[in-house]
């Protein structure tokens, strides 16, 4: 268990055949494995480690998006070089552990997070494991051994891109100390969270790092009082004495919920579960239907601590309070192209979050390369702050040469007042692009693309393929307008328009030239799909393909959770025999936003980004939904076709008893000669 190397040291290297004492724990010094072989024994002097006289001068004053400085860091098995000599192929995330955090102690215990780490860790990805603790060697040791068990389990190899440095944070005489620090993050699963136990007769309280219960399944939260802690064994059935109090709970008989579901019923304010001697901290968390019955009292997990057990067992009162204490940052990113990054937030204690800040990086990178292809870029806004009722506007004049391409990209990014997260939006909205080239036409003021901002992350960029609404630049000088809710907090947004080709003779390309607007969204109640009638079009002359365009979006959350966490279908019946439907069959699902990293959402977000939503994830742009309905339609321009909307949940009309949610909706008929 890693409680056996609380305090180990170098003096480990001298330690003979007997039982030694660590920070109470007893431990048998053969447990204790240092092989002078794997890597040089540093001389310590005045808390700095001297290698061989090589003295590398602290660099302060970095940001997010700085060039990392060079740097060189002894591992175990050599000596970490960044930038590789080799030169850049791919990020590195630096992680620091604390066996003062219970979060990191689960972290590195859970076999789920560590088997994350082996599986999904991406292969160009490279990641320094450092310890900011004077017990580094036993915490590299410790770690490497935790990922090569887990690893030769799986079969898989990690091993040469994972390296694990013997020297502790506030002795690696670089500029990596200075980032963890001035980078400190604040909130769920930073710093150090702490139970806090007193007693009559203690002189000193008694403080123990805590793991909170998972945010998504207790409606409680622990607040800024003492209370009284009462013992309730297992907690596997009811117990009326704990009635107001904390209720001091043992693990193991039943599962985690089972025990904070019944001290809820039992009227207790919140619920500390400690472990069985020598287990480690855990993720307490709901399985399967658990997950959608709230609870409405806080709950975490911390070590069994002798004192309290003891001073309860004598029917002494003992009170706790509970309290965050500030710690350095324990993760920072350098991506390929060598830029420092943030990595956002953990929201519980896996290598997911890990993992996913490096698929990021990888979008990151393609995007990168895609945007250094040829094209005619129109510049729109930069570094613009979008806020309030008017948003972002810019006038601009189109090239006359427009026409000669195929393709139309939106290139938008979002970002913060300053490079920090912590000066971003804390919630998630939608913003919209609007386009006016001419305003006598119906066409005036056209959604142009949609994205929905990240929770209090600033890296969102994106590139969107608006091709089939080439016809609302029907003037050579258009106006946009960039916006949100008129409330929010300021965005800074850039855009660009790309125009480019996708093959090199057009001369058999189909080209947009003209729109009908079809149907909006709107509330998403009873009376929904009785808003919309059929209908009626003919195709215009010379049109060689007919394509239906829609960007939809569900929000808001009724009693079904509708129309942003409940699957919705939504429909286009053409001539009434062909139903082409758009399903949000990800919406609700626990990692549905999670997995669309690799496109562009943004990562390790402040908020509830990881579950899917109807149509839209926090922090990336909504795709279009375009299908050919060539083949549906009459093509001759004399038969009037027919085209009507339909919304359902369930495959039923919307029905819902409170809150009804609402639908955001632009639709087209696009056609192409």
């Amino acid at each position: 268990m890693r409680n056996m190397f609380l305090s180990l040291t170098l003096v480990l290297c001298f330690i003979t055949d007997h039982l030694i004492q660590i920070d109470g724990v007893r431990v048998n010094s053969h447990n204790l494995i240092y092989d002078e072989r794997l890597f040089p024994l540093p001389t310590f002097g005045q808390s700095t480690i001297e290698f061989k006289s090589k003295r590398i001068q602290q660099i302060t004053g970095l940001e997010p998006g700085d060039t990392a400085p060079a740097f060189s860091v002894p591992i175990l098995d050599g000596e970490f070089v960044y930038p590789p000599l080799t030169g850049l192929k791919g990020p590195v995330l630096i992680h620091a552990f604390t066996n003062k955090s219970a979060f990191l102690e689960c972290l590195w215990n859970s076999e789920s997070s560590l088997t994350d780490l082996v599986q999904d860790l991406p292969e160009n990805t490279q990641v320094l494991f450092v310890s900011f603790d004077d017990s580094s060697v036993g915490d590299a040791l410790w770690m490497r051994d935790q990922v090569h068990r887990t690893a030769l389990h799986r079969k898989k190899e990690v091993l040469s891109r994972l390296h694990f440095s013997p020297v502790p944070v506030f002795s690696l005489g670089n500029w990596i100390p200075s980032v963890l620090y001035s980078w400190a993050c604040s909130g769920h699963n930073c710093g150090l969270s702490q139970a806090v136990f007193t007693s009559t007769g203690w002189k000193m309280p008694v403080i123990i790092k805590r793991l909170d219960a998972r945010y998504d399944w207790l409606m409680g939260h622990w607040s800024q009082r003492k209370y009284q802690l009462i013992d309730a064994g297992d907690a596997c059935t009811p117990n009326s004495s704990v009635a107001d109090a904390v209720a001091w709970v043992s693990e193991g008989s039943c599962s985690f919920f089972t025990k904070v579901k019944n001290m809820a019923q039992s009227k207790a304010t919140g619920v500390l579960v400690h472990t069985l001697p020598g287990n480690p901290i855990q993720d307490m968390n709901c399985v399967g239907d658990e997950c959608y019955t709230p609870l409405g009292i806080p709950a975490a997990m911390v070590h069994s601590e002798p004192s309290v057990t003891q001073a309860l067992q004598y029917g002494q009162q003992v009170n706790v309070s509970f309290q965050s204490t500030p710690y350095p940052n324990f993760f920072i990113g350098i991506d390929q192209q060598g830029a420092l990054s943030e990595m956002g937030w953990f929201l519980y204690p896996s290598f997911k979050f890990l993992n996913w800040q490096a698929q990021w990086f990888d979008f990151s990178e393609r995007l990168q390369t895609r945007l250094r292809d040829p094209a005619l870029v129109v510049p729109v806004f930069e570094k613009v702050q979008m806020q309030g009722q008017i948003g972002a506007v810019a006038t601009v004049d189109l090239p006359t040469d427009i026409l000669g391409f195929d393709i139309l990209e939106l290139d938008a990014s979002l970002s913060c007042p300053s490079r920090r997260d912590d000066s971003c939006p804390p919630w998630d909205h939608t913003v919209q692009l609007f386009v006016c080239c001419d305003p006598l036409s119906p066409f005036c003021n056209m959604e142009l693309g949609r994205w929905i901002t990240a929770f209090r992350r600033g890296i969102g960029h994106w590139l969107t393929d608006v091709s089939p609404l080439r016809p609302l630049f029907n003037n050579e000088r258009c106006t946009f307008t960039m916006k949100t809710v008129p409330w929010a907090m300021p965005w800074v947004v850039s855009l660009s328009l790309r125009f480019t080709n996708s093959r090199a003779n057009l001369s058999d390309s189909l080209y947009p030239f003209t729109l009908m607007s079809l149907y909006n969204g709107g509330t998403f109640d009873k009376e929904y799909n009785k808003r919309y009638e059929p209908i009626k079009f003919t195709v215009p002359a010379s049109t060689k393909k007919v394509e239906l365009y829609a960007v939809i979006t569900g929000h808001g959350s009724d009693n079904n959770g509708c129309g942003e966490f409940c699957v919705t279908s939504h429909h286009f019946l053409v001539n009434g025999a062909f139903n082409n439907t758009r399903v949000f069959d990800s919406a609700g699902s626990a990692l549905g936003c999670a997995m669309q990293v690799g496109e562009g959402a943004v990562p390790n977000e402040h908020g509830t980004w990881l579950y899917g939503r109807g149509g839209w994830c926090d922090g990336l742009q909504v795709n279009p939904w375009r299908v050919d309905i060539t083949t549906q339609v009459d093509m001759s321009g004399i038969e009037a076709n027919t085209l009507l909307y339909f919304g359902l949940y369930n495959g039923q009309d919307p029905n819902p008893c409170q809150d009804p949610g609402y639908i955001v909706m632009f639709s087209y008929l696009v056609f192409y000669k």
